[in-house]
């Protein structure tokens, strides 16, 4: 389980996706795709933040309430916080690959999966 930023932070980096970079928005590390957040660590919990549909957060949380959790400073955003030690790398993993893929342009996307096949 993951426990820590270092630990998500390098998971994340280590996916070698392009058009990942580093920002510190209000102080805090933060890793955008193609200009937009993509993950990071909450600063009000201890937890990892990550992009997610107000549908499928709500199904999750009620799933599993000790795992995603909420706080009232990020609800109106379609954000998921995960509660530290218990993020599985395997779901932090697919998270991450499918936030990717929804930041990227159409026309990247294409181009990208081309040359992946041809590998």
């Amino acid at each position: 389980m993951i426990r820590h930023w270092t630990e998500l932070k390098d998971l994340a980096v280590g996916l070698d996706l392009p058009e990942v970079t580093f920002a510190y928005p209000w102080g805090h590390e933060t890793l955008k795709v193609f200009g937009k957040s993509w993950v990071y660590w909450a600063a009000k919990l201890d937890a990892a933040v990550f992009r997610c549909e107000l549908a499928e957060r709500e199904a999750l949380q009620q799933a599993d309430p000790q795992t995603f959790v909420s706080h009232p400073h990020y609800a109106p955003h379609q954000l998921i916080l995960v509660t530290a030690g218990r993020i599985d790398p395997d779901w932090a993993r697919a998270r991450l690959i499918r936030t990717w893929r929804d930041a990227a342009p159409r026309r990247f996307l294409k181009t990208w999966d081309g040359m992946r096949e041809g590998m």
